[in-house]
This record gives C-alpha cells, sequence and structure tokens, in this order.
C-alpha cells in the first residue's frame, strides 16, 4: 500500500498458545522478521543435507496482538484509501485451526474481540456520516465457494428471486463479477453487520482433531463504496470495492484423519489453494505472460482483486506449535511470495471533471443566448437571468409582505429566480410565525405528552383530567386553573383497608394505585425512569443547538459558494490575470471568500460529528426511557393484579412462607432459572457499552440475527427485574449516570 514500494503486503497473526516453541520459532528485534530452525533426525544417518534453518521477513509479525492493533496494522490504511476511490483486497491464509475466522470476523462475545471486517464497516460508515460533501452509497456482498460451487450467503434477506438464478463468474468490461450474486444496499452500521451475521450463519462448517468449528468453504465479503461529488458544478463520481477474504484452512490429511464428507472438502480446499499459490507465483514472475485465474473459481474470482490495480494485504495466521512447523513453513513461503506482486493502484474515477465542466460552461452559454433571443421577440429585453442582488431579494421580502397584509393584489414575477426567492421568503415567514406560536404556549402553559404514562397520572392525581385523559372542567365550562386531588383520603383509605388484611370490595383506580406504587414497591424503578427522563431532554436540547448552529453554518457556506461563483463570472468577463508561474490571480475579497468558506467546512465538519454522537446518545437514551416506562408499566400491573385481583384463596400462597412471593411473580408465570441468549448479551452491554457507545450497532445486530435464527424464546428470571445501573459520558465527562437497563 505504500506509494513508493508499489506491492502487495503480507503481515503473519500467531495464534496464542501456552506451548509455543521458543526454541524453534524466533522473532526479529524489528518485529519483521522470522527465524525457524529444527534439529537433525538422527534417524537419517551421518550424510543428510536436509534444511534445517529458515529465515522471512515480511512486513510485520503480530504476536500476542489485540484485535484493535491487528485492525489498525493491516486493516486502516486500506479502508481509508477505499473511501478515496483505491480497491482493496486483505486475505487471511493459514492453516486449520490458525485464527483465520478470528481476524476476519472475530467473535461476538466482547465488543473488543471483534475482527477486520466488523471494524471496517465502522470505520466506513463513521468517515461517511462525517463528510460534508460527497453522496456515499455503500453496499454489500457475501460470497461462498464450497466444493467448488458458488453460493450466495445473503440470498435469503431477498424475496426477489435472486437465489434462483445460476451463479457464475463472469470476465465484463468493468472487470470480473459473479452472476446471480446479490448485492444489498446499507445505510447505517448496524444494517451492514445484520447481513454479515446472517451470512455467517448459513457458512459451511465441520469439527475434526485440529478446530471443532473449522470453516469449510472460501468466503469473500466486499463492500462497495460509491461517492458523488456535487460541489461548484463537479459531478465526479468515484467508486471502489474492498475484498475482505476468509480463506478456508489447509490441512494435512494424516493429522486431521478426516473421512467421509469432510475427507471430500479437505480434498477441495487444498486443491484450490494450490491453484492459488500457482497464481502468486505467476503473477510474482515478470517474465510470464499468461496467469492462470480459470483454474479454480476461487482464482477466477479473485481475478481483479491480487495486484494491479488494487491494494493487497495477506495475515498468514500460523500456529507456534513445534508439531505444525511443517504448516507454518508453508504458509511463511506462501506470505513470502505475496510480498513479489507488484501493484498499481488508481483511483477509480467515473467522469472527466475538466470536460464536464467545460462542456457544462457552453451549455449554460448556449441558453443563455436563446433566452435572450426569446425575450428579445417578446420584448422583455430586460429580464436578466443573473443570481439576485440583495436589493432585489430585499424588493422581493417587501412584496411578500405587502401581499400577505393585503396592500398589494399580486407580486411581479419575471423570472424563475424571483419565484424561487418568493417561496423561500414565504418559508421564512411560516416558520416564523411557528416559533413564535410556540414560544407564546410554552410562555403560558405546560405542554405534557398524552404518551407520557407517569406525567397523565401525575395530573390525574391532581385532579386536573379524568381517567380517560380529558381535562376536568367546572360546571360553569371553564377550566380549572388549580385544583387539589381528593386521592390522598382515598389512598389513606386503600391502606388502611390493607392493613386490616381486608378483601376490598373493589380495587382503587389504577391512577390512584400507581402513585402508591411508586411510592412503595416500585420507588427505585420510578427514580430511575424520572432520571433517564431528565438526561434525554438534556440531549435533545444540545442536539438542538448543534443542529441549529449546523444549518446557520450551511446557508452561509452556500451564501459564500454564491458569492464566489459570481467573482468567478466577473473575473472570467473581465479576462483573468496570470502571474509568471501561470497561475490565476485573484483579488483579496475573493481570497477572503475561500479562507472563510475553508473554516466554515471545518466548523461544518465538527459540528456535525458532535452530532451524529449526541443522536447516537439520544438513541440510547430513549431505549433506555422507553424499556424504563414499560417495565414500570408491566411490574404496576403485576402488583395491581396481586395485590387487589387475587380471590382470597389465592392469598395464602402470597404470604409469607408461602409458594409464591408477593408483588414480584403472577400465578400463570413459569420461572427459568437459566441464563438464556438475551440476558449474555445484557450483560455485555451492561460492562461495555457505557464505555464504548459505538458498541449499539454491533450488539442490536448479533441480538436481531440470533432472535431471527432462534426457534423458541425463553423468558429471563422474575423478567429480567432491574438490573445494575450502567456509565456513560455525560456533557463530555465521565460522570455515573443511573440507566436503567430492562428489555
Amino acid at each position: 500500500m505504500d506509494a513508493v514500494e508499489k506491492r502487495a503486503h503480507a503481515f503473519v497473526r500467531v495464534k496464542p498458545t501456552a506451548d509455543f516453541a521458543q526454541d524453534i520459532i524466533k522473532f526479529g528485534p524489528d518485529n519483521k522478521s522470522i527465524d525457524i530452525s529444527i534439529k537433525k533426525d538422527a534417524k537419517k544417518g551421518v550424510v543428510n543435507n536436509r534444511q534445517t534453518d529458515w529465515s522471512f521477513r515480511l512486513d510485520g509479525i503480530l504476536h500476542n496482538t489485540s484485535q484493535e492493533l491487528a485492525y489498525e496494522t493491516v486493516a486502516q490504511k486500506l479502508v481509508s484509501e477505499g473511501l478515496t476511490g483505491y480497491n482493496g483486497t486483505i486475505m487471511c491464509y493459514g492453516q486449520t485451526g490458525a485464527g483465520k475466522t478470528y481476524t476476519m470476523t472475530g467473535a461476538t462475545a466482547e465488543y473488543k474481540h471483534r475482527g477486520i471486517i466488523p471494524r471496517a464497516l465502522q470505520q466506513v460508515f463513521k468517515a461517511t456520516s462525517r463528510s460534508v460533501d460527497p453522496f456515499v452509497t455503500v453496499r454489500i456482498s457475501y460470497l461462498e465457494i464450497y466444493n467448488e460451487t458458488l453460493s450466495d450467503l445473503l440470498s435469503t434477506t431477498t424475496s426477489n428471486g435472486t437465489s434462483d438464478v445460476q451463479m457464475a463468474v463472469v470476465d465484463g468490461p468493468q472487470g470480473v463479477y459473479v452472476k446471480g450474486l446479490s448485492i444489498h444496499s446499507v445505510s447505517c452500521e448496524e444494517d451492514a453487520l445484520n447481513l454479515l451475521f446472517e451470512g455467517e450463519t448459513n457458512r459451511a462448517i465441520a469439527e475434526h482433531t485440529l478446530n471443532k468449528n473449522s470453516s469449510r468453504s472460501h468466503c469473500i465479503f466486499t463492500i462497495y463504496i460509491e461517492s458523488r461529488f456535487r460541489a461548484f458544478s463537479d459531478v465526479k463520481c468515484i467508486h471502489s470495492k474492498i475484498n475482505l477474504i476468509d480463506l478456508a484452512g489447509s490441512e494435512r490429511l494424516s493429522k486431521t484423519g478426516s473421512e467421509g464428507q469432510v475427507l471430500k472438502e479437505a480434498t477441495y480446499i487444498n486443491k484450490s489453494l494450490s491453484f492459488l499459490e500457482q497464481i502468486i507465483v505467476a503473477l510474482a514472475d515478470p517474465k510470464r505472460d499468461h496467469v492462470p485465474f480459470r483454474q479454480s473459481k476461487l482464482t477466477h474470482v479473485l481475478k481483479d482483486s491480487l495486484g494491479g490495480n488494487c491494494n493487497t494485504v495477506l495475515v498468514a495466521n500460523i500456529c507456534g506449535e513445534a508439531v505444525h512447523v511443517e504448516e507454518t513453513l508453508s504458509s511463511l513461503r506462501f506470505a513470502t511470495r505475496m510480498k513479489w506482486i507488484t501493484t498499481e493502484p488508481v483511483i477509480n474515477e467515473t467522469s472527466d471533471q475538466e470536460g464536464t465542466v467545460k462542456a457544462l460552461e457552453k451549455e449554460i452559454i448556449l441558453l443563455k443566448q436563446e433566452l435572450a433571443m426569446h425575450d428579445s421577440l417578446v420584448n422583455r429585453s430586460l429580464v436578466t437571468y443573473d443570481p439576485l442582488t440583495d436589493v432585489q431579494i430585499a424588493e422581493i421580502k417587501s412584496q411578500v409582505h405587502k401581499y400577505l397584509k393585503g396592500a398589494i393584489d399580486e407580486i411581479d414575477i419575471v423570472n424563475i429566480r424571483q419565484v424561487q426567492e418568493v417561496f423561500k421568503q414565504f418559508k421564512l415567514i411560516v416558520s416564523q410565525q411557528d416559533h413564535e406560536v410556540e414560544a407564546r404556549f410554552q410562555s403560558k402553559y405546560i405542554l405534557i405528552d398524552k404518551n407520557d404514562f407517569a406525567a397523565v397520572a401525575a395530573l390525574q392525581k391532581a385532579g386536573l383530567v379524568d381517567a380517560d385523559g380529558r381535562l376536568v372542567r367546572e360546571e360553569d365550562g371553564r377550566d380549572l386553573g388549580t385544583r387539589t386531588a381528593p386521592f390522598s383520603s382515598r389512598r389513606g383509605g386503600m391502606k388502611k383497608s390493607r392493613k386490616s388484611n381486608e378483601q376490598p370490595n373493589s380495587p382503587p383506580p389504577k391512577p390512584e394505585a400507581l402513585e402508591q406504587f411508586k411510592e412503595e414497591c416500585g420507588s427505585e424503578i420510578n427514580r430511575i425512569f424520572e432520571e433517564n427522563k431528565s438526561i434525554l431532554l438534556a440531549r435533545k436540547k444540545r442536539s438542538s443547538t448543534v443542529a441549529q448552529r449546523i444549518n446557520f453554518i450551511k446557508r452561509e457556506m452556500e451564501d459564500i459558494k454564491k458569492a464566489l461563483e459570481a467573482q468567478k463570472q466577473e473575473r472570467w468577463q473581465q479576462g483573468e490575470h496570470v502571474d509568471e508561474k501561470g497561475q490565476i490571480v485573484i483579488d483579496e475579497k475573493e481570497f477572503l471568500l475561500i479562507v472563510k468558506l475553508k473554516d466554515l467546512k471545518e466548523e461544518y465538519r465538527s459540528g456535525n460529528a458532535e452530532l451524529q454522537d449526541l443522536k447516537a446518545e439520544i438513541q440510547y437514551c430513549q431505549h433506555l426511557v422507553d424499556q424504563c416506562r414499560k417495565k414500570l408499566i408491566s411490574e404496576f400491573e403485576i402488583w395491581y393484579s396481586e395485590s387487589f385481583l387475587i380471590p382470597k384463596d389465592g392469598q395464602e400462597a402470597l404470604k409469607p412462607g408461602g409458594n409464591i412471593r408477593p408483588g414480584m411473580i403472577p400465578i400463570d408465570r413459569v420461572m427459568c432459572l437459566e441464563e438464556d441468549e438475551q440476558e449474555r448479551f445484557e450483560r455485555m452491554q451492561e460492562t461495555t457499552l457505557p464505555a464504548c457507545p459505538a458498541s449499539v450497532s454491533l450488539y442490536k445486530a448479533k441480538m436481531k440475527t440470533d432472535q431471527k435464527h432462534t426457534s423458541t424464546t425463553t423468558t429471563s428470571p422474575l423478567e429480567r427485574v432491574c438490573k445494575k445501573p450502567g456509565l456513560i459520558t455525560a456533557d463530555g465527562k465521565n460522570k455515573p449516570l443511573s440507566f436503567l437497563h430492562v428489555v
């Protein structure tokens, strides 16, 4: 990926093991070389010319490294260049059980253990969310090659019959593609992860002596990125694709003891990997005119992904045990050959900027001439089509206000720009009136959402609304300004009746009972619910402030762009001046506008990044508030039913020493003491999400996939009663906040 070297890169990742052969495998001080030395076999006799020492030099040795460091070393730069239009390929190669799938996909048990593919998706969507000008489209495909048969791992997610199309590798004008392979558009990281996890569930795996979950197929996860730039009439479009390849593991049949179907799979795997190695050797030889890509489905698919117009990176996964030294040597030889491949990556651009701009400028001039000719024929020679000046905009604004007041019957319109400006002024007036009305209401009234159960219950307690949520009115028809609720005496009576162990003739009203529940059994849930609401409100207010600032900056940028365009047109009409170096000379006013536009773009990027972070926090906070509300209502319903609706003969089971604990479990509820899949994810989120809010997409995507493929659902103990509050970053500082995590 280096611009100077122009070659493929190869890294080695060593699988962590307690039986690492330190006397056989040694790493160089620069962490880029690896030496292997084995003892001579005395059984071979005195004369034994078999090689016993090897030395390999690569781009890096990843030994005892985290998933994060492995990604930064191997993939981060390649993905960054993919966002700017360069194709990229990352391929994991090695023996069975060496950690290829862990490196490429990772594990979902903990967020920090995710692999290259989830981290690449996060990097792509994080970059696109902060992009100001380009309109970015991201698409995804997931291909499996099993026993020389092509399969679409995402075919089950489509309903257009794609899975019924016969898949085949095709050489087209734009390169190699797989006919019949579905490509899915994704708009966010969570959608992309959903597709990844969906494809993972469809992969072919098997168990043998080296790996309990051995991948029996080659899988190619491809990210297609297309960016369109729209600033200053620039219609440039760049596109790229990033292939993330998890190869099936090579294996010696004498060690695995494979037989039957597993033996057949191993034969296909070793054969395709042998062809792949032949391709690597051919590509590294500059004298070879023909490279046999069509020898296998794998090599044919990778025709555009190895060398040439592509940043290519290989990760050779090896085991450190002495028993696997032969497989380790084979993988290191393959990695060394990969470094011999030369690459010449270029940006994939689909349009010529200069030619497009000149053609558009010429077309604009012709259209203006036609308009001028048409206007002169209909006696409209005074009409201009240049951008409106400040004086003209002020005149249109004045006419709009006069029109609304009835001072004039119509507004003078002579061209499209005036029509657009009139609508813009109308929109500004309507927006201003909306803000004034809202401010007027907020100054006199407190606005409450009808769906806010707790707030409505408080109004019912105060006697301001009835049981149906309607305002209570006096007999003369006027709304009650202040009114005390008669609930206090009734609540005292209800407590008294329960204290005497007498079953009431009729249960108390639910609003009254809810207030009692919130003060007694549900006090902790209600406290956390109210705290979460206040935190959510603060985040929303901050988000609104940032959004208004971004919109203001955007309008300023548009104004400056218009001013720059006007300066450019004026300079073009008067004739451009160039210095002795041939560069165009601009005046101080235009220079200051360019500098200001640059500063505004930077401010826009930082504001947009802050807004995206706030949106993620708001989404997470809103989820917790909704869950708190559901938990509060569901526990109240259980408590209300057990306290007032269960017959007398059923009350015995609720007493101390009975079969059921009061206020917690209804009669028909079944307890499940075994921790289910959902609870394991909740436990993960409790420890990880507060410290890393970006992990929410991974957890939600994995949860959806698991729920989709689970035939039966289990209920966690006590319907997952309130767990410990988590921690989340507030106001830019690490501050503990009481977020109730319930599902």
